[in-house]
């Protein structure tokens, strides 16, 4: 079932988060860079911040146990030094339970952001992807993105090499 984050959802959203990129990149950082991150971008506070904000936009994927995966999509630009559209919007994260993958979760969080993405007008949406992540660029290139530039994302003092990739409505 999808539906709309309240909340009340904040902590079963920032343990998902926070289990789902442990789970997939925790091993590439220093426990302090790590704990940095986290605190800063998943900790209880940081979702509370990102869900109070209108120009983010948070939709849940549940199971009969709970939180199976979670899409936050921005209403805004995020790279707008490579926008090539006029109103461009982000996929800002999405995010499943690392025993919830391939279930089909992650295409019905996308599909649901993709519907929201030309419902509001965007001409553009961008995606922020880890370097090495092949699966997510398979899995976005199936929707129709293509990489567009190479920028960077920061976790503490850690710098990955990341792709953005982009995709025209």
């Amino acid at each position: 079932m999808l539906r709309a984050a309240v909340e009340a959802d904040i902590p079963a959203i920032s343990q998902l988060a926070t289990e789902a990129f442990v789970a997939k990149f925790g091993h590439l950082y220093r426990q302090e860079d790590l704990a940095a991150f986290l605190d800063e971008s998943l900790s209880e506070p940081a979702i509370a911040a990102e869900l109070a904000n209108p120009a983010r936009v948070y939709q849940l994927a549940e199971g009969p146990d709970g939180l199976l995966g979670y899409c936050k999509i921005g209403l805004t630009c995020g790279f707008p030094d490579h926008a090539r559209g006029q109103r461009v919007m982000e996929l800002k994260q999405l995010y499943t339970a690392p025993d919830a993958t391939g279930q089909g979760i992650g295409a019905a969080l996308m599909d649901w952001a993709m519907a929201q993405f030309a419902a509001r007008g965007a001409d553009e949406v961008q995606i922020s992807v880890y370097a090495e992540n092949h699966g997510a660029h398979r899995f976005y290139a199936r929707y129709g993105f293509e990489k567009v530039a190479d920028i960077t994302f920061r976790v503490g003092d850690h710098i990955d090499p990341e792709f953005l990739f982009a995709r025209l409505f």
